[in-house]
């Protein structure tokens, strides 16, 4: 074995060691606590967000993303992971030397015309750097943090562990199908190539919303652990927190386009929006639109998942209790009894309800942003634990994740619009047949392969 792979291998060797010891840890006293018939969940999510927020890396952005998924977790642990940031230290100016080599070769220096070797941004998986190209363009180079790949499978076996331990006290919703996807994405967030076509395939998809600016993508200063794209000059969003009205709700409406027309006309979502994933940019002084930045987290849907989407608001909009049902069940869903319907239907409502009522208002309505969504969960959560187990399909994973997290930036920005009047424009000219017809135009435009739905029935047909 040589020195380079006995230093991976020690670094995974590493990881395994810290992560298993902060997660194991609060996993046995977890057990204990629950053996002994105490109830503690309050100071066991405390220890479980200081366990974590001291590891930072991966496990982090697969916690977040946990804990915005209805009782998958019990309320005060999906409390203390929201709390976390990705904030990682970054790698020193040697170090970057050494990746950037790596990645481009020796002469990798001459390829630009200036490089700063002090990070703009670091996160959980990779850092940013500015540079210009040979004629003076502005970059955004991010650059992976060393082995990370054993980071991600590291984290995934001790997040598997918790969350197994979790099912078998506290059996309300099933996790193993979210630890599935969630696994899957954050995988494929190591990818940069990926990444580049998804940003490409973003720049096709939004090309006719003005209100939106895509990077280009520099694929020859590009490998699968560096991608290179266009600076794009913009401040951040809650820099805007104060602004006037009108301000806040433009870029309110840049946000809704960003992450609903992708998602109605081409089945494409994107799965994590972060306030940091966004900066606005202005022309002499006014808020225009937004940049959208990382393009790491996307989701593919087949058009029958798009579909149910509409037949849910839809159903939801006229009482239609059999469409409603009809939706759940194009989800993965299956076999629900009515109770159940009844409970996925309350978080719905809850998630739906700013497109479900034609009025101008605010995401909230009039609630406190602390307790936006607590009344709906702890509903939740009692008819789960009486009626439950269920099973959280993987296709449902990224579509709650999104709306909770677009949610949260429209509560943010205290944006008061008429979100339904916005949703029916976007969906006025729905169509499944088109939307399959868009998204394998799209794919087929930017390099990326058709997708295979494999859990489609061969009976389904198009809805309009």
């Amino acid at each position: 074995m040589s020195s380079r792979e006995d230093n991976r291998f020690s670094a995974r060797a590493a990881r395994y060691a810290r992560v298993g010891a902060n997660v194991g840890g609060v996993a046995a006293r977890i057990a204990g606590a629950r053996l002994m018939g105490g109830d503690s969940d309050a100071a066991n999510a405390a220890a479980l967000g200081k366990a974590l927020g001291g590891l930072k890396g991966p496990i982090m952005k697969m916690a977040q993303l946990f804990a915005t998924i209805p009782d998958a977790l019990p309320p005060e642990y999906a409390e203390a992971l929201q709390k976390l940031q990705s904030d990682a230290p970054p790698m020193g100016a040697a170090f970057v030397k050494r990746r950037m080599q790596a990645e481009l070769g020796p002469d990798w220096q001459d390829r630009f015309g200036s490089f700063d070797l002090k990070p703009a941004a670091a996160a959980s998986l990779g850092q940013v750097h500015r540079a210009t190209t040979r004629e003076g363009l502005p970059l955004a180079c991010k650059l992976q943090y060393p082995d990370m790949a054993s980071a991600v499978e590291a984290d995934i076996q001790q997040l598997d562990l918790l969350f197994s331990m979790h099912r078998r006290m506290s059996p309300a919703v099933d996790t193993r199908e979210i630890l599935k996807e969630v696994s899957e994405r954050v995988r494929e967030e190591l990818h940069y190539r990926q990444e580049a076509q998804h940003a490409a395939l973003y720049r096709h998809m939004l090309a006719e919303v003005p209100e939106v600016t895509v990077p280009e993508i520099h694929d020859d200063l590009s490998t699968e652990r560096l991608l290179t794209m266009g600076w794009l000059e913009g401040r951040k969003l809650l820099d805007f927190k104060d602004a006037d009205l009108e301000t806040r709700n433009r870029i309110a409406v840049a946000m809704f386009k960003a992450w609903w027309v992708p998602f109605m006309r081409f089945g494409v979502i994107h799965g994590d929006p972060h306030l940091g994933n966004y900066t606005v940019r202005s022309e002499s002084g006014v808020a225009t639109g937004i940049n959208l930045l990382d393009y790491g987290c996307i989701r593919i849907f087949p058009a029958r998942f798009v579909g149910g989407v509409v037949d849910l608001y839809r159903g939801l909009l006229e009482g239609d209790l059999a469409r409603v049902s009809k939706a759940y069940d194009t989800w993965g869903f299956h076999g629900l009894r009515s109770e159940l319907i009844d409970t996925l239907t309350l978080w719905a409502k809850f998630i739906y309800g700013p497109i479900l009522d034609d009025r101008v208002r605010t995401v909230a309505n009039g609630i406190a942003p602390g307790q936006y969504g607590r009344r709906e969960a702890f509903q939740v959560h009692k008819v789960l634990k009486e009626k439950g187990p269920i099973t959280i399909p993987r296709e449902f994973v990224f579509m709650d994740r999104a709306a909770v997290g677009l949610g949260s930036v429209f509560l943010h920005l205290s944006a008061e619009m008429n979100f339904a009047r916005l949703f029916q424009e976007t969906i006025a000219d729905f169509d499944e047949s088109r939307v399959a017809e868009r998204q394998a135009e799209a794919l087929r435009a930017v390099g990326l392969p058709p997708l295979v739905d494999r859990s489609a029935p061969s009976s389904r047909t198009a809805r309009s």
